[in-house]
């Protein structure tokens, strides 16, 4: 997309209208606030109806496995962005890809919401996995497309579509988690497919008027011959992996653990490949190559800051179901309910961030400092962990504060990281990988849990001092190196702050 096409686009949507901000962020806020819904309601009893016994509804599988299985659903959802962000980049343009994913999004909920057991688990998650990777991504690069690239209401703006996102999450656990395990596992995942409809429409209705042209344009098409080629080596493609999966299984070659593992593999390749592919591509120019460099560092950072953030649904889950105290202030907890405390922080505090930002003007942390304090908290809520089980040991229960402290420090490391990773993303995207770019992103949370389904199999009480003491240390020690390499690292972004 030339600055010409920015213009326009910028031009065509309403500037005023929701909060200040652009009035198409209001149609992006409540389809991002729905689909979330959908997505964490899901993931908040999903750990326990894998590992939950039969006699309970749940599938009966081992801890471990689910917790795996948990990380690389995970990762596989964020990696699917790579798909999102090349067909919007190439064939479809934003708006008509995040549309799509809705609709795979919600079919991949009803599935799951009939109790056909394993195997409609997989398919559901496959459903869920695509569709995520069309949608996620493509809402965030629409909010880009918002704003010219100097105005002042980017980061800002980026905070309140954060805060939508995780409003949608808040209320989640809550309905779903309680409908889920006071009553029943597939209720709960039926409204998490009701939750993706009202998303749907909402975008349906809204976007016309709302987002005019952003969205719409393709920025580096393919030519009549180039999807001819594409069509061809996809649908070859996929059959040959479909065909290689029947016999995986069949002879016994693809195991659950197998495949875990190649995906893992996976999650550290496809990044490498990605960047190399951007930086050698005769679209890329020199001002955007120094910038490809100085986002690998913030690359790295944020995967380490997944990887602690994204336990609080697998470590901490298991954590609030075995050894907290589920009996509070007169009332019982469901263990479900923890998985809103994240997204009730963001809520509380993202406009406290949005308004800071703002405030200090060029006076704020760099970009790449922003996110050394984003690894030193995310550190943090893994070593105060360590304190319940030195003080009382591993067999008594938690008291629940300990867990809502955790999850406290990871959301400020959240607030300094990750609102401002993604507007980072859309300054220093080269042109011609605007999409794929934004799905580079959100391929540091797909390479976190890739890592992490092979992190996580160690979790156990007994290692839990050690467990935490270690990730929270590399966190802490990683914030600390970037703090102060940060001065280099910005001078490479070449002017984006």
């Amino acid at each position: 997309m030339d600055s010409h096409q920015k213009e326009q686009i910028v031009q065509s949507v309403p500037q005023k209208g929701f909060f200040g901000q652009p009035k198409g962020l209001f149609t992006l806020f409540f389809t991002e606030f729905w689909e979330r819904f959908s997505y964490y309601g899901m993931r908040a009893i999903l750990l326990y109806y894998m590992y939950y016994e039969v006699t309970k509804g749940g599938l009966g599988l081992d801890k471990e496995t689910a917790a795996s299985i948990m990380a690389i659903y995970g990762s596989l959802v964020y990696m699917s962005g790579i798909i999102g962000g090349w067909l919007a980049d190439r064939l479809l343009g934003t708006s008509r890809t995040v549309f799509y994913g809705g609709v795979l999004i919600m079919i991949g909920h009803i599935v799951l919401a009939f109790p056909f057991g394993v195997s409609a688990l997989f398919v559901s998650m496959g459903l869920i996995v695509i569709g995520t990777g069309l949608l996620k991504p493509n809402v965030s690069s629409i909010v880009g497309d918002l704003y010219a690239d100097e105005d002042p209401r980017r980061d800002s703006g980026f905070s309140i579509f954060y805060m939508g996102i995780n409003a949608g999450a808040l209320i989640a656990p809550l309905i779903v988690g309680t409908v889920g395990q006071q009553y029943n596992f597939h209720l709960g995942f039926s409204l998490a497919a009701f939750g993706m409809l009202l998303g749907l429409i909402v975008f349906v209705i809204t976007k016309k008027k709302n987002l005019g042209l952003a969205g719409t344009y393709v920025p580096n098409p393919l030519t009549g011959d180039e999807k001819k080629k594409v069509f061809i080596r996809l649908g070859g493609s996929a059959l040959l992996i479909a065909v290689l999966g029947v016999i995986g299984i069949q002879t016994g070659l693809l195991t659950i653990k197998r495949f875990i593992f190649m995906v893992s593999i996976l999650g550290i390749i496809i990044p490498a490949v990605y960047f190399f592919v951007m930086y050698r591509s005769p679209k890329t120019s020199a001002v955007e190559r120094s910038r490809l460099l100085a986002y690998i560092p913030l690359f790295i950072a944020a995967m380490m800051f997944w990887a602690i953030q994204e336990q609080g649904s697998i470590i901490l889950a298991r954590y609030a179901d075995e050894r907290t105290q589920l009996s509070f202030a007169g009332m019982e907890l469901q263990s479900s309910w923890f998985q809103s405390l994240n997204p009730l922080f963001i809520v509380a505090f993202a406009p406290v961030f949005a308004w800071l930002w703002v405030k200090l003007g060029n006076r704020q942390p760099t970009t790449p400092r922003k996110f050394s304090f984003g690894l030193l908290f995310a550190g943090l809520s893994f070593i105060v962990m360590i304190i319940p089980a030195y003080v009382n040991g591993t067999e008594s229960l938690v008291h629940p504060m300990w867990l809502v402290l955790s999850f406290f420090l990871v959301v400020i490391g959240e607030l300094c990281l990750s609102p401002v990773g993604l507007s980072a993303t859309t300054k220093l995207a080269p042109s011609a990988f605007t999409a794929q770019t934004m799905s580079l992103w959100f391929l540091t949370n797909a390479s976190a849990q890739a890592i992490n389904a092979q992190i996580v199999r160690f979790y156990h009480p007994d290692t839990e001092i050690i467990y935490f003491g270690v990730i929270g240390g590399i966190s802490v020690l990683l914030g600390l190196i970037l703090f102060l390499v940060s001065p280099k690292i910005h001078k490479m972004m070449k002017g984006v702050n």
